[in-house]
């Protein structure tokens, strides 16, 4: 089991989506430029099944902002959204109250 330690390691971030386009390489997958603070960044995410668009623009979710970049299908992913499944249902992780982007999740 990972230590308090281990789990401090990772940056979770609340983030503000500020657009949303078909991944041009999978059927299943979101590409999504967000707003971290100052900071501008790009995510990949399997939530299309789960979401429109409209949905998902100007949506506060929380991310791991400090992941390696991963290339998924073809298109660089700076971070991910957190998000819990039943293996049937899927929802995106959201601030349960209005906070600016770039908060820390303690």
């Amino acid at each position: 089991m990972p230590s308090i330690e281990e789990f401090s390691k990772f940056e979770l971030k609340v983030a503000e989506i500020l657009d949303v386009q078909p991944h041009p390489n999978a059927d299943r997958l979101y590409v999504l430029q967000i707003k971290v603070g100052e900071a501008r960044k790009q995510i990949v995410a399997g939530v299309k099944k789960y979401y429109s668009v409209d949905e998902l623009k100007g949506k506060k979710i929380v991310i791991v902002d400090n992941l390696d970049p991963a290339v998924i299908r073809g298109v660089e992913s700076q971070g991910m959204m957190l998000a819990a499944s039943d293996g049937t249902d899927l929802t995106i992780v959201t601030p349960e109250r209005s906070i600016p982007d770039g908060s820390r999740v303690k």
